[in-house]
């Protein structure tokens, strides 16, 4: 049960430093406590938007992917270019953290609040 949760703080930590990151490269905020709370609820409205509509074919991944891109407009100044430019550069720091870490044996490729990881 400790590993688990140690696992997804962490893991929510590194999402959260990809979404601050996206952050201030495309809108100018600088605000990691907020990018946490945005990986969050970004998560858990993933998972409940999956699990509902995330079997549809096509139409669902989709679906999901729209909600969580309203989370970050919603969250952060901005359209929903903004929002999705945030959420490409939160994959792509999100991605080179784990590779660095898992490289050098510390984690896995697995992060909370950022879709695909």
């Amino acid at each position: 049960m400790i590993d688990s949760l140690v696992v997804f703080v962490v893991g929510l930590l590194i999402g959260a430093l990809g979404i601050h990151v996206g952050a201030v490269v495309v809108a100018g905020v600088s605000d990691y406590g907020y990018a946490v709370v945005t990986a969050l609820i970004g998560a858990i409205v993933w998972a409940v938007v999956g699990f509902f509509f995330g079997w549809i074919p096509l139409l669902g991944p989709a679906i999901v992917l729209l909600a969580y891109l309203w989370i970050v407009k919603r969250r952060y100044p901005g359209g929903w270019i903004d929002a999705g430019g945030i959420t490409l550069v939160a994959w792509i720091s999100v991605l080179a953290a784990l590779y660095v870490l898992a490289s050098a044996g510390y984690t896995t490729f697995d992060a909370v609040g950022v879709p695909g990881t």
